[in-house]
């Protein structure tokens, strides 16, 4: 097996790599802001296996390959059926073959697993079931512009204990970071890595109730109560998630000079009010303009 580097789980780097893929984001960004071009990956592919559709996944991953020099192949789900027409170790070996970087968009965070197992170059967990490492990333490089800082901060999180939830859990076991999770009950996160990160950090805690998550943060969080997959469960989570909405009124009960973030898509009006998402504290679109960057970070750790 070759040796090479992986990111799967934020978990699974050091303090010191997280915050240093946040220093080559904010230069690459600079760098692109400044109309320097960078050729550090002239001539390497990566190969995006999706298994969800996508908007900024795709289009973030492809433009960066793009900027750096390199070039990304779009594998849509019946190009490869990943899983079903053939083995996802096969498909990993064979793509190994051809590329020099997979990402993978999945369900089940086994199969990004395996495909990291079987392939003999990085594999990028692009987001499954479990976890959405790449998405937390560009949050912590949009609260270090907008805070100056990605540690010492309040993060509160209101909604849904999914894949993202999961992400800042892992987040705030390798940062210095106090995160309140606001999480109705039946949604809790992965009960694993909620007992890793508040083992390992005394400023998490969970709560039912979202002004006590908000009081005093300096970031308000919230993504979809209902996610790919699970729409036939959307009417049920409306009523069990009623009280959780992002609203004016939640977002004056923390600091006044709070951030808001969403990772989109946005169901308006369920999680977040338009009020809030288009006003003065909202930095969602920041935020998704910086999954770009920090993705662009993490390419160039990894396949350089």
């Amino acid at each position: 097996m070759a040796d090479h580097r992986d990111f799967l789980d934020i978990s699974e780097c050091t303090r010191e790599e997280v915050l240093n893929f946040l220093k080559e984001a904010s230069r690459l960004k600079a760098e692109l802001k400044a109309g320097r071009g960078c050729d550090e990956l002239k001539g390497k592919t990566l190969a995006m296996v999706f298994q969800k559709p996508s908007v900024r996944t795709r289009v973030s991953f492809e433009v960066g390959m793009y900027q750096l020099g390199g070039y990304a192949l779009y594998l849509a789900p019946s190009d490869i059926g990943l899983g079903k027409r053939e083995s996802v170790a096969d498909i990993a070996r064979v793509l190994a073959r051809y590329n020099d970087g997979i990402m993978a968009r999945v369900f089940a965070h086994s199969d990004v697993l395996q495909l990291a197992e079987h392939a003999e170059v990085p594999v990028i967990n692009g987001l499954s079931d479990l976890l959405h490492p790449c998405q937390v990333m560009a949050d912590l490089l949009t609260i270090k512009e907008h805070k100056g800082k990605a540690e010492g901060v309040k993060v509160a999180f209101v909604g849904d204990g999914n894949n993202l939830c999961n992400s800042w859990l892992n987040a705030a076991l390798r940062l210095d970071i106090s995160l309140s999770l606001a999480i109705p009950e039946g949604y809790e996160p992965d009960g694993e890595i909620f007992e890793r990160a508040t083992g390992a950090n005394p400023n998490v805690f969970l709560t039912r109730a979202p002004a006590e998550a908000v009081e005093g943060a300096d970031i308000i969080y919230t993504d979809t109560w209902t996610s790919m997959g699970q729409e036939t469960e959307a009417e049920q989570r409306r009523r069990d998630f009623k009280g959780y909405m992002v609203d004016r009124e939640l977002v004056g009960k923390a600091k006044a000079d709070v951030i808001v973030m969403h990772c989109l898509p946005a169901h308006r009006g369920e999680e977040i009010t338009d009020e809030v998402i288009d006003g003065p504290h909202s930095v969602v679109f920041d935020e998704a303009e910086n999954r770009l960057h920090a993705q662009k970070a993490i390419l160039v750790e990894l396949l350089k």
